[in-house]
């Protein structure tokens, strides 16, 4: 049986809530500031999108959300209400009850643990809400920050697999998987 995906998470510091249309415009500008920072790492920053190609991402992403599909989801500063990075659980299967997550932040926004608070959010709620009975990431050898970011947020690193991929430069990479269980 499926369990719907939240409507808000509050944090310390943070809403993390599912997009939505109208969202377009602050992620289109979150991409643009961030782009140094995101391009290495995440090809669906390049080329950059156009606001309307990100308000049809978070259009659809919402009715991923309604449908339970996936749930492509934005952290939020309690206070003052800035955008400071995305993250989500995708992929879910309901069955196994297993759920991956994915995350980037918004450059000018690093350093404070806002996107761990939110990845780390979002990983107790699937544990404790969803019945998850995995809830896990990957990320490229070379990317250091989003590694520790995935050990800050609780995820244990489970194994590096070897040439698992291509880079975004086209080369072969190694891949850290990480994961969080039941307790």
């Amino acid at each position: 049986m499926k369990v719907a995906f939240p409507d808000l998470i509050e944090t310390e510091r943070l809403i993390v809530r599912p997009a939505r249309p109208g969202d377009g415009a602050v992620f289109n500008r979150a991409i643009h500031e961030s782009l140094d920072q995101l391009r290495p790492w995440l090809g669906w920053v390049s080329p950059p999108p156009t606001p309307e190609e990100s308000e049809d991402s978070c259009r659809r992403a919402h009715e991923k959300f309604l449908s339970g599909e996936d749930l492509m989801a934005f952290f939020f500063l309690k206070e003052g209400g800035a955008m400071v990075g995305g993250s989500g659980l995708h992929d879910p299967d309901w069955e196994l009850r297993c759920f991956e997550v994915g995350y980037w932040g918004r450059s000018g926004h690093g350093g404070r643990g806002l996107v761990t608070e939110g990845v780390r959010a979002l990983a107790e709620f699937a544990l404790s809400s969803l019945g998850a009975r995995r809830v896990f990431l990957t990320t490229d050898q070379e990317n250091r920050r989003s590694w520790r970011l995935a050990e800050n947020a609780g995820f244990e690193l489970e194994g590096i697999l070897r040439n698992e991929r291509l880079n975004l430069a086209g080369m072969p990479r190694d891949t850290r998987v990480y994961s969080r269980v039941p307790a």
